[in-house]
């Protein structure tokens, strides 16, 4: 039977049912959003996707709560929100309806559910504070900041509450969609990136047709040789380094100590290119004004690295 409702709970709402709604949503367009604690609603029926309400979790039944006894737990014993059993059922096909390639769907999907989902079943279950986060950030994670569009506690207004949900909903779903559009885009660019690899041999410098995340795919190739990367930036090119990992800033090379801040004609004296545009004081990116130059930068960065440490 097609599904005609999608229902949750009604009063305040938190970031699992709202997210669990984006995904729902996505794949059921005309279905009608229902947010009721009513028996005849959150009663299971093949119509119906209940989720955060209800007091049952039964796939086959297309109800996902997670607030009965004993509560549904994940294979490594952490434990679900709605929106985590949401996205393990309907996971999949929301990035099929987004269009994510059949050879990334379990990838990203699991991805996600670890970089994403499972933060948000956490902190919906108690298993993890937001005070954590620091006191400069916990006011910053993503439940807290999609919670706090709730209706503030003394508006009574008749259908404040169902108002404030679905204000926040196109809010939470530009979350969720962003961030699967860049890990798919990142599974595109691990494959640009590999044959760039391929096509640079044993050499030092990785050209790219454009600008896109490299290090995945340098690490996934064991291109330990590569030390710099250029590619087109508009009408310049840019010159960068490589970092050594997802948890540090510090790079394979930097660029040359002489280069730090300097720009057109004094970068131009300290490196010995004409066209050099400019190189950040960080030493993590130069830019020339065309091809031929970025590459004479790039060899010079390359000949200072290996004299730095032979």
């Amino acid at each position: 039977m097609t599904i005609t409702h999608l229902v949750t709970h009604s009063g305040g709402f938190h970031a699992d049912e709202l997210l669990s709604s984006v995904i729902l949503t996505r794949l059921y367009p005309e279905a009608r959003l229902i947010r009721s604690r009513d028996t005849s609603w959150i009663t299971p029926g093949p119509d119906r996707i209940i989720y955060d309400v209800g007091g049952q979790f039964d796939a086959e039944a297309q109800i996902f709560d997670h607030h009965q006894r004993p509560n549904p737990l994940r294979s490594d014993g952490q434990p679900y929100s709605s929106f985590g059993l949401i996205w393990a059922q309907y996971g999949r096909d929301y990035l099929r309806a987004m269009d994510v390639p059949a050879d990334d769907i379990e990838a990203i999907h699991g991805a996600f559910d670890r970089s994403f989902v499972l933060p948000v079943d956490l902190v919906d279950n108690g298993a993890v504070n937001t005070s954590e986060a620091g006191p400069l950030f916990s006011a910053m994670t993503l439940p807290v900041l999609l919670e706090s569009l709730k209706t503030v506690f003394d508006d009574r207004e008749e259908g404040a509450d169902d108002r404030a949900f679905m204000a926040a909903l196109p809010v939470a779903r530009a979350f969720v969609e962003a961030q699967i559009k860049r890990r798919a885009a990142k599974f595109r660019a691990e494959s640009m990136v590999m044959a760039a690899i391929e096509a640079a041999g044993d050499g030092r410098i990785l050209e790219l047709p454009m600008g896109m995340p490299f290090r995945a795919g340098v690490e996934k190739a064991g291109a330990d040789h590569l030390l710099f990367v250029i590619h087109p930036r508009g009408t310049d090119w840019a010159l960068t380094t490589i970092r050594q990992g997802d948890d540090t800033f510090e790079n394979r090379a930097d660029l040359p100590a002489a280069w730090a801040g300097l720009t057109d004609e004094a970068l131009q004296m300290a490196s010995g290119v004409a066209g050099a545009k400019f190189c950040h004081n960080g030493r993590f990116i130069a830019v020339a004004a065309s091809r031929e130059a970025i590459l004479k930068m790039a060899d010079a960065a390359v000949a200072d690295a290996l004299a730095q440490n032979p």
